[in-house]
């Protein structure tokens, strides 16, 4: 029994002709006719009897149709539903951030277009730091993530470039340097550095600590955060400083404000990290988006 053999069946069953049928199919009638008595060889069943107007469904012609006659459309959307499936238009994508990408103009963007793109795509955001965001991209959590890579990073996983910034400083509103835009580095040499801890967020730690150097001093810890809004809260209780990526600036809180370094401040990497060989359309379909010339 074959699958052209069920839409001829079908199709003189609704015709209750086989001429009419045959020209509906765009086929001979002889040949359709044939197609049907090799069916009815095959059941053992004679399927059709003949009338003076046409044909007409037997007892075994009648329960054959009731069991076949919604074959032909699950195929059609099965075969649907396996394109869709296979274009990334369906399933689901877990991606991760930290507190700072959340806020990152081009990772909104990222999501947006994703969202756009893709809407029947079940999609899971979740915030963390770093490190807990690269965890759970080897545990197989997460299937992609926004972190400021570093080098080891970069041999563990894909690692797609999203952005570029520079970091800015963040000083409390009554800081003496406030007033300054830009602000020279070494104004800050006598103030405590809010940072996050390196094992949460090594990337950016180690680009403000080298900066800093690079200006000639090496920074005072104070306070440490796990995120880079807490980083920014807590210069705007007045408890320090800090240097953030430029994005951070979306975050307006009061007691803080944002200044340029003078010279320009160190750039620093924002990457879509996931698996080094991707087998998911899904995953694919977000890093096109994400990086569209890579």
């Amino acid at each position: 029994m074959e699958l052209r053999q069920l839409r001829y069946f079908l199709t003189v069953a609704e015709e209750g002709n086989v001429t009419r049928a045959a020209a509906r199919l765009g086929m001979a009638q002889p040949p359709l006719s044939a197609q049907i008595r090799a069916l009815e060889r095959d059941l053992g069943a004679t399927l059709f009897h003949r009338t003076p107007r046409g044909v007409e469904l037997t007892e075994a012609g009648l329960a054959f149709r009731a069991g076949v006659a919604d074959i032909p459309a699950q195929l059609e959307r099965a075969a649907f539903d396996t394109g869709r499936a296979a274009r990334g238009e369906t399933g689901a994508l877990r991606v991760g951030f930290t507190g700072a990408a959340g806020i990152d103009p081009a990772v909104q963007d990222v999501i947006r277009a994703f969202r756009r793109s893709y809407p029947q795509v079940s999609l899971t955001l979740t915030e963390k730091n770093t490190e807990a965001l690269v965890a759970d991209l080897r545990a197989h959590v997460l299937d992609a993530a926004f972190v400021r890579a570093t080098p080891e990073y970069a041999q563990e996983f894909r690692v797609t470039e999203v952005a570029c910034s520079e970091l800015v400083a963040v000083l409390p509103e009554d800081h003496p340097a406030a007033g300054l835009d830009p602000v020279p580095l070494p104004a800050l040499r006598d103030d405590p550095f809010i940072l996050t801890p390196r094992a949460v967020g090594p990337a950016l730690h180690d680009a403000v600590l080298a900066a800093c150097r690079a200006a000639g001093f090496e920074a005072r810890p104070g306070q440490t955060a796990p995120q880079m809004m807490s980083v920014v809260s807590l210069v705007a209780a007045g408890l320090g400083v800090s240097l953030v990526p430029a994005a951070m600036r979306h975050l307006h809180l009061r007691g803080c404000v944002y200044r340029d370094l003078r010279g320009g401040g160190p750039r620093v990497t924002l990457s879509l990290a996931s698996q080094r060989v991707e087998r998911s359309v899904n995953v694919r379909n977000f890093l096109a988006l994400a990086a569209p010339g890579a």
